[in-house]
């Protein structure tokens, strides 16, 4: 019997599991952030507890998890309403590599190790260093590389000013430039900033894509 109800509750917690992840929408683990991976961790210690325990009651593990999820989708959702505190929860991207050199100041700031930016390079089929235009590690740990085009001509480096209508304000402190600046771009354009879907900065010029654009593509 205790067989048996190992079992069961193997089988019910992992049905239950795919349907709360369903609802999180979680993607791959590399991509999670910290209030994610944390709900993640606590719900697999939850489960692993109430497999082991058959004499606990079910509802004693099912309603810490259902506290768990509803907690991440409101800390979700904030992070979305308040800028400061998706600032303070996740990660911003580093420029590891700018053109060709290394950022070492950056590289002692992220903790990340030389050997481990050789390998990520390897893995983008880069040799050198010096191949490498931009390189640059994400929030979720990921290195995104964008070598020379073969004439190595520079092109623009996309530093993000607005996404979904809020400014990025560390992208307008690195341009040395304010909302006054941003405001006179957008009055050019003839776009608010509540219709601006995602808009960035590269060698001296502003592109920017409209909600309004986006939603008549879909």
């Amino acid at each position: 019997m205790e067989i048996l109800s190992v079992v069961l509750r193997s089988t019910f917690f992992y049905i239950f599991l795919l349907i709360i992840y369903k609802i999180m929408g979680k993607r791959e683990v590399g991509q999670l952030g910290i209030i994610d991976l944390s709900v993640s961790l606590l719900i697999s210690q939850i489960i692993a507890i109430a497999i082991e325990n058959n004499n606990q009651s079910i509802w004693l593990s099912i309603m810490p998890i259902i506290t768990l999820v509803v907690l991440e989708v409101i800390f979700t959702y904030l992070t979305l309403k308040l800028p400061v505190l998706n600032n303070i929860m996740h990660e911003k991207p580093s420029v590891i590599i700018r053109n060709g050199k290394l950022v070492f100041k950056e590289m002692v700031r992220q903790r990340y190790a030389l050997d481990e930016l050789l390998t990520e390079l390897r893995s983008n089929s880069v040799r050198s260093i010096e191949e490498v235009e931009y390189a640059i590690l994400e929030g979720d740990g990921n290195l995104s590389v964008f070598p020379y085009s073969k004439t190595k001509e520079k092109t623009p480096y996309p530093m993000p000013l607005i996404l979904d209508g809020k400014i990025n304000r560390n992208t307008l402190k690195a341009l040395n430039k304010d909302d006054v600046w941003l405001s006179k771009i957008l009055l050019k354009n003839n776009v608010e900033l509540n219709n601006v879907f995602y808009a960035f900065y590269g060698e001296k010029t502003v592109y920017i894509i409209k909600k309004s654009e986006v939603k008549n593509n879909c």
